[in-house]
């Protein structure tokens, strides 16, 4: 069965200016549309781009069939010309991204879109909704991370967000490093490992927490996690060992904690579990998680194996919008292909835009770590974009679309190394969870001929 329609995932207005371009010929005029924001949330020193698989997959289906027509056409607002055109409409211009992993700042260009502008206002709302959902749990995943330092993180929020949503944040979550996810979507669409094993009810259910565990024990196999908060902590942990060894086990695989100073219930369950002979047993912890807890729990030496991630890596509360605009900064004069681009920019208060073509990189110390970001303006189109590192650059940028054709298309390994390595660049003291300015500035600067840069460059903390 193909997969839906993405076409209608836009705004009222994008099909408004279209029609109204259409009309006084700017629709054909050649442009540019940028991604960037202008600020991080508050605290954080970095954010990740993510989503840009998803976008790419929402833009081969991003086409106006007959469903989609006739609720435009019921709808009334647009003329029969318009209608006619979007019938046969097919992005077929260049976009130039960031990779999905990498990092950005404010001011980073981290996708620009250049077609007619016909072509590229309708994506606008499409490609914000895919790339600021995606990229605040990017952000909040990797900082997750990176605290967790190698211990298992399990995402858990599918019950915390919309359906979709879910599955996309379980995606992310993946990409940036944790290891599972309990949203079995998730599992089939993109191949992320699941995991999960039974809640309170689970428990409440039978008629005590013995036969409860017995029945998990036999149907899941000696490697299950038990939930041992539901009454009696020490107690349940006596249990569920008494009852794995006497199917041939040490202990069970796991033990969750969801409640109360995990800290301390981790450290009691710790001991009671090796007094018991279970060493082998691991600890996993849960109950509104987020970086600062994870990192509190590790510098308070809390015996913790893994972690269960939920409402705070897929909600607002922990994955503030990434706050990306989509602006226009480019545009031809004429709608000749061949047309140079004259650049444009807002100017109103605390909302200036920059215009031009940009090229972004990624400034190198002679030690390999980041200690910068530099965006240029270039007379150059996106068609004729070749990637260019040097020692003491790397470029940020990658032609993921040429001419309407899909050109890139990593596997999810290579994403996650790639994030990685961007990480590993950033000066440790850029990586610390305590809240901060981002890594470096933003300073707006002009070349010779007048033409808009903007050059960011680190600034001492």
């Amino acid at each position: 069965m193909p997969e839906p329609s993405s076409a209608l995932k836009t705004d009222h207005y994008e099909l408004t200016m279209l029609a109204a371009a259409r009309r006084d010929g700017v629709a054909d005029r050649r442009a540019v549309f940028e991604v960037f924001a202008r600020r991080l949330p508050a605290g954080r020193r970095y954010g990740v781009v993510a989503g840009l698989g998803r976008l790419l997959d929402e833009l081969e289906r991003f086409r106006f069939g007959d469903e989609e027509l006739a609720f435009l056409e019921r709808a009334g607002f647009l003329d029969d010309g318009t209608l006619e055109h979007l019938a046969g409409y097919r992005f077929g211009g260049e976009i130039l991204a960031y990779r999905e992993g990498e990092l950005y700042f404010p001011g980073s260009p981290v996708l620009a879109v250049e077609a007619t502008f016909g072509e590229a206002v309708l994506l606008e709302t499409l490609v914000l909704s895919v790339l600021n959902h995606d990229s605040a749990v990017a952000s909040a995943a990797a900082r997750m991370v990176d605290v967790a330092a190698g211990r298992t993180l399990i995402e858990m929020g599918s019950r915390r967000a919309h359906e979709e949503a879910a599955v996309a944040a379980a995606r992310v979550a993946h990409l940036m490093g944790f290891d599972a996810t309990s949203n079995l979507e998730a599992g089939r669409r993109y191949g992320v490992p699941t995991a999960g094993t039974a809640a309170h009810a689970f428990t409440l259910a039978h008629p005590d927490e013995r036969s409860a565990f017995a029945s998990q024990l036999d149907a899941l196999g000696l490697g299950t996690t038990l939930l041992v908060d539901t009454f009696d902590e020490a107690e349940a942990i006596r249990t569920g060992v008494e009852l794995a060894r006497a199917r041939g086990a040490a202990g069970p695989g796991a033990i969750r904690l969801d409640s109360g100073d995990l800290a301390e219930h981790a450290r009691a369950a710790r001991a009671l579990l090796d007094e018991l002979g279970a060493t082998g047993t691991r600890i996993v912890v849960s109950s509104d998680l987020d970086e600062y807890l994870i990192e509190d729990l590790i510098d308070r030496d809390a015996p913790v194996d893994a972690f269960g991630v939920g409402t705070k890596l897929v909600t607002g509360s922990g994955a503030p919008t990434a706050g990306f605009v989509y602006k226009l900064v480019a545009i031809a004069d004429d709608d000749d292909p061949d047309s140079p681009l004259r650049s444009v920019a807002k100017r109103s208060t605390a909302k200036i835009t920059h215009g031009g073509r940009k090229r972004a990189w990624r400034l190198l110390d002679d030690e390999g770590l980041a200690c910068g970001e530099v965006v240029e303006v270039v007379d150059v189109p996106f068609r004729h974009h070749e990637e260019a590192s040097s020692p003491d650059r790397r470029d940020l940028q990658v032609l993921v679309v040429a001419g309407g054709e899909r050109r890139h298309r990593p596997e999810p390994e290579e994403i996650r190394a790639h994030h990685r390595r961007a990480l590993d660049e950033l000066p440790t003291r850029h990586r610390q969870i305590l809240a901060g300015d981002p890594a470096w500035t933003v300073r707006h600067e002009r070349t010779t001929d007048d033409r808009p840069t903007t050059q960011t460059q680190e600034e001492p903390r």
